[in-house]
C-alpha cells in the first residue's frame, strides 16, 4: 500500500501542528542551508520556509506521490525523491528537520549521529517522531494483526513496531556528537469527529499502511473493520458524537 498524499493530508492541521511546536523550539538562527527529511507533502516543508525563507532548503521522500503534491505546494523548492536511510549530502547543514519520519527507519544507533554529522557547527537536528506504541491504538492495531487468517504474512507482534528508545538513550547516544540535547514529550488530543472512523481513517495515513500493503482488498477490507470493532471498544464516543484521539509525541533538538 504506496503513500498517499491525500489520505495524509485528510487531517494537515493536526499533523502540521508538531512542527511548529518543534521548529519553535530550534536554537540556530538565520541558517543559510535547510533539509527537510520525509518531507511528505510538503506540510512541514511550507512551515519551515515560511520560517527562514531567505534559506536554501531542500526537502526529500522516498514517496513520488507525496513529493508530487509537496511541489504543487511549493515549486520553488528543491524536492528530491530519496531514502533518508541512505541519503549522504555533498555539504553541511545548518538546520535538518525530520518531522514524524525517522520512525520508519530502522537501526537509530546508527541513524542519529550519522545525521548529526552532517550538521554544521552551531546547526541542530530536529527530531519528532509519534510515541505511541503503548497507547490503545496501536495495541488494537497489533492485536488486529495477529489474526490468523492474515499473521503469517504480517508477521510477529515485534515486526511491527517502530523502533523506539528511551529518553536517556537517545541523550547519551547523541550528546558526544552535540553541545547541547535538549528532549521533551507531549501528548496531544485531537477530536474527530466522525467517531472511531476518524481514527481508522488517521491511520490509513500512517502506521496502519504496513499491515494493510500485505493484504488483498478483501482482507483489508475484513482488517479495518476488525481494527473498528476493537478501537469502539478502546474510544468512548463523545456527547457530540466526536472521539479524542490522544497521541504523545517525542520532541528532539540536538545542536552540534
Amino acid at each position: 500500500m504506496a503513500w498517499s498524499a491525500t489520505q495524509y493530508t485528510k487531517f494537515e492541521s493536526e499533523r502540521t501542528r508538531p512542527v511548529r511546536d518543534l521548529l519553535a523550539a530550534v536554537p540556530t538562527r538565520n541558517p543559510a542551508r535547510l533539509a527537510d527529511l520525509g518531507c511528505g507533502p510538503g506540510n512541514s516543508t511550507e512551515v519551515l520556509h515560511a520560517r527562514h525563507p531567505d534559506a536554501r532548503l531542500t526537502a526529500l521522500d522516498s514517496s513520488a506521490d507525496m513529493l508530487e503534491a509537496a511541489r504543487k505546494r511549493l515549486p520553488d523548492v528543491d524536492f528530491l525523491q530519496a531514502d533518508i536511510a541512505t541519503w549522504a549530502p555533498d555539504e553541511p547543514f545548518d538546520l535538518i528537520l525530520a518531522n514524524a519520519s525517522l520512525q520508519w527507519i530502522p537501526d537509530h544507533a546508527a541513524l542519529f549521529p550519522r545525521l548529526a554529522g552532517f550538521l554544521t557547527p552551531g546547526g541542530s537536528l530536529a527530531v519528532q517522531m509519534p510515541d505511541n506504541q503503548d497507547d490503545p491504538a496501536k495495541i488494537v492495531m497489533r492485536r488486529t494483526a495477529a489474526d490468523p487468517r492474515w499473521a503469517d504474512r504480517i508477521g510477529n507482534e515485534r515486526s511491527t513496531r517502530f523502533p523506539s528508545h528511551p529518553v536517556p538513550w537517545y541523550y547519551d547516544l547523541l550528546k558526544p556528537h552535540c553541545t547541547r540535547v535538549d528532549i521533551w514529550r507531549t501528548r496531544y488530543w485531537h477530536v474527530l469527529p466522525n467517531g472511531v472512523d476518524g481514527i481508522v481513517e488517521w491511520f490509513k495515513g500512517s502506521a496502519l499502511r504496513p499491515f494493510l500493503a500485505l493484504l488483498d482488498d478483501g482482507e483489508q477490507a475484513l482488517f479495518l473493520a476488525q481494527y473498528r470493532d476493537g478501537l469502539a471498544q478502546a474510544y468512548p464516543t463523545q456527547a457530540d458524537g466526536s472521539v479524542l484521539l490522544s497521541l504523545p509525541r517525542l520532541f528532539l533538538v540536538a545542536t552540534r
